[in-house]
């Protein structure tokens, strides 16, 4: 088993990611008095980070980290605002109301209209007849004298303007400057190189409109139906981590054996959290590439790990943080990588991947 992925891959992200604390931690103390609340917003933004990672220039993660910061802080406040002011009412906040549903139904129906409007009319024929009536790239070549993979490189650019068009159209604006569309349009593709050309986190910083933007499009997908969280605080928490890390991996066709060992490793994780460093969270993701596999985050806000080499090393156990069993679950799982900050928190990122020439 390997203890860290290769290069490029898995423990050179996570560390890259960890990077970016200090910054994140300035940006966020800057606006956040509040010590536990400052902690729990940077934990958040380098997950999102982490999550979006793939799809992002590396040299774009620092803006990208602050715009991200900037915008969970700006969420947190609305949300307490939010409760601050219906505190008081003692019934559903819910908004039960079918005329109010139906308002939202009717923008957004508006806002895909226009979107799609857009395009052009072969954008739109293509998009519509492969995703709204099924018919595959094969027979869409066929039909346009192309090939299979120009056709599917045509939807995905579509598929990407047509969600930066959406986005527009549901704010109702025309992006304030020439450069907003090429910068929106490479994050929506997921084009890294394109995104270095555009000079996309140096826009990032400076156009509001972009930033707020640029999170559904680089998260998208990110609370998906193939992920589950699960926040881990008391015991019978780590019950509900191993059961939903083994749906994951069950729905994947995981081997008993690796099933069982998925779900131990999620089981000592999320111990060592209610144990340590609650209040924590575990993520459990699918993977598809370079093969089907199984992603699990373990992050807290706790103590840390002063010495995360010392911890590594079997027979080590603490009381002052994360450490008892991380040999044991490096060992088990696949990829294994690890950032702490004494006193700040601790985030662990494991993966399990199907057996290669696994259906």
């Amino acid at each position: 088993m390997n203890a860290a992925s290769p290069a490029g891959g898995l423990e050179e992200v996570t560390h890259d990611v960890a990077a970016l604390m200090p910054m994140v931690r300035r940006v966020v103390g800057a606006r956040v008095s509040d010590q536990t609340l400052a902690d729990d917003i940077v934990q958040e933004t380098l997950l999102r980070v982490l999550g979006a990672v793939e799809r992002v220039e590396p040299g774009m993660l620092e803006p990208y980290a602050i715009v991200t910061a900037r915008n969970v802080i700006a969420s947190t406040w609305k949300e307490r605002d939010r409760h601050r002011r219906n505190q008081h009412r003692i019934v559903d906040l819910r908004l039960p109301d079918e005329p109010v549903e139906g308002l939202l139904a009717d923008e957004e129906r508006s806002a895909v209209n226009a979107a799609m409007a857009r395009l052009s009319e072969r954008e739109r024929q293509t998009l519509v007849a492969h995703e709204v009536h099924g018919q595959d790239t094969r027979s869409l070549a066929a039909e346009a004298g192309s090939t299979a993979g120009a056709v599917a490189a045509q939807l995905n650019r579509s598929r990407a303007r047509l969600r930066v068009e959406y986005l527009l159209a549901l704010e109702r604006t025309e992006p304030p400057s020439d450069r907003c569309r090429p910068v929106l349009l490479a994050l929506s593709s997921g084009d890294r190189r394109r995104q270095r050309d555009v000079d996309a986190g140096r826009h990032l910083l400076e156009c509001a409109l972009c930033a707020r933007l640029s999170q559904p499009l680089l998260e998208r997908g990110h609370k998906r139906e193939d992920e589950v969280r699960v926040p881990v605080r008391e015991d019978r928490d780590v019950v509900l981590a191993r059961q939903a890390a083994r749906e994951v991996a069950t729905g994947l066709g995981f081997s008993r054996t690796d099933l069982t060992v998925i779900a131990t490793s999620v089981s000592e994780m999320a111990r060592n959290i209610v144990r340590f460093a609650a209040p924590g969270e575990i993520v459990v993701q699918v993977l598809e590439e370079p093969r089907s596999g199984v992603l699990v985050l373990a992050h807290d806000t706790g103590p840390g790990i002063s010495d995360v080499e010392q911890a590594l090393t079997d027979g080590y156990s603490t009381y002052h943080g994360l450490g008892l069993g991380l040999p044991g679950v490096r060992r088990l799982m696949d990829e294994f990588a690890i950032v702490s900050e004494p006193g700040r928190g601790t985030t662990v990122t494991m993966i399990k991947w199907q057996p290669e020439g696994s259906p």
